[in-house]
């Protein structure tokens, strides 16, 4: 029999053997699901009753508690068994997928045996709660892609809190969104001139412009906001429903009754993928930031260049700091919690692309809507723990993605223009 290219096409076994990194990885993931198969049976079989979980327009769901962790407990062991004997090749991360959200539905079953849960209410809270850091990282993604290392990125965002408050107020909402994105445009051009201009170390640059925004929000609001009240003061951004859209079962109100807020970041996200990757603008950013010589060899001004993306991504920065405010509707010392850390945290995860970034902030997203709505039950975890489990979540996923991530070449070196 005379043996074709077509012969193998069907055959399976024709496949070459797997590299030494996919069996590790297959072994890692293997392991990873047997132990939480050990964790789910150990701790999630005890809560007898079923959870009642809310959709919207009277829609719901039950799941009991002890059943659904048994079955989870099966799949989770099953799952192992097949990783440690080969591997699920290109449906690894499908799978990987399946036993997150097989794990989060027990975990919620568990938590809410007995009682009802609205989970219309926590999806809708896992799109909103992330603006600040989606926009933070857009900011972010648009520094690093040029060269320079924003680590300011905590302060440019309590910087325009505190401006679209205090200018807000004694004005309008807007006008103070407009002077939050110009002073943090005026700080990220700060962070530009100390870096490029006298090569001054970015990361110590980031740090000194965010314990100065720090100190100084923290003086100026205790000097004028405590004799001046009505400075502290501006009207909260109701949710825009998209006409048509908003009532499409489940997924209406999830994306289409958000604020204002919301649809730019999903705007920036997009916009900006299409950028970095569809333009002039966007070629030229990515060789600044990977080759900054070649690029200047081929004419393009990497110093001018590095200054304009510094500054704009300063200015959406501020933007994104006026979300505090639009949601709170006044200043709190410190109120942006780390987000701008966070937010760093998602660049990396997302491996230096907006869509990438914007799923690593929905799960802190997630996350953050999950330990606001855990700490109303009554699970017996600790408030601390319900607390910290975003910031928590953020550390694992880092964890597990930083390894493989490989940001711009040129990110954070000083560059001689000749």
């Amino acid at each position: 029999m005379i043996e074709t290219p077509l012969a193998h096409l069907g055959d399976t076994s024709a496949a070459g053997p797997r590299t030494f990194a996919e069996r590790r990885r297959a072994r890692n993931m293997g392991i990873t699901y047997l132990v939480l198969a050990v964790i789910t049976a150990v701790f999630l079989t005890g809560h007898d009753g079923t959870a009642m979980f809310k959709l919207d327009d009277g829609r719901s769901f039950s799941l009991p508690a002890q059943t659904t962790a048994w079955v989870a407990v099966a799949m989770f062991s099953v799952l192992a068994g097949g990783a440690l004997w080969r591997g699920y090749g290109k449906l690894t991360n499908a799978v990987l997928a399946l036993v997150t959200v097989t794990l989060l539905m027990t975990f919620l079953s568990w938590s809410a045996a007995g009682t009802s849960f609205s989970l219309i209410g926590v999806l809708v809270s896992t799109v909103g709660y992330p603006t600040p850091i989606v926009i933070g990282a857009m900011s972010g993604i648009i520094c690093e892609r040029s060269g320079i290392v924003n680590i300011a990125i905590e302060g440019l965002l309590l910087n325009g809190a505190f401006m679209a408050v205090f200018i807000g107020s004694v004005t309008t909402f807007w006008i103070g969104v407009l002077a939050a994105m110009v002073t943090s445009a005026l700080l990220a051009w700060l962070l530009a001139w100390l870096a490029i201009r006298f090569k001054v170390d970015q990361v110590i640059v980031g740090f000194f412009i965010n314990f100065f925004v720090l100190g100084l929000t923290n003086f100026l609001s205790k000097r004028l906001f405590v004799e001046h009240q009505n400075w502290n003061y501006v009207g909260t951004l109701r949710p825009l429903k998209i006409w048509g859209l908003h009532s499409i079962p489940v997924i209406g109100p999830i994306l289409f009754e958000q604020t204002v807020y919301v649809y730019v970041a999903w705007l920036l996200v997009f916009g900006l993928t299409w950028l970095l990757f569809r333009t002039r603008w966007g070629l030229r950013t990515r060789s600044v930031g990977e080759h900054p010589r070649a690029a200047d060899t081929l004419g393009i001004n990497v110093v001018r260049l590095r200054y304009r993306n510094v500054i704009i991504a300063g200015a959406i920065a501020g933007f994104g700091g006026s979300w505090f405010a639009s949601n709170v509707g006044q200043f709190n010392q410190n109120m942006t919690g780390g987000r701008g850390f966070i937010a760093l945290a998602v660049v990396i995860v997302g491996r230096w692309k907006p869509i990438g970034a914007l799923c690593a902030a929905l799960v802190f997203g997630l996350f953050d809507s999950l330990g606001n709505k855990l700490a109303t039950l009554h699970t017996g975890i600790p408030s601390e723990f319900i607390s910290m489990l975003p910031y928590l979540a953020t550390v694992v996923v880092v964890c597990g993605f930083v390894g493989r991530s490989r940001g711009p070449k040129a990110a954070g070196q000083p560059y001689d223009s000749q």
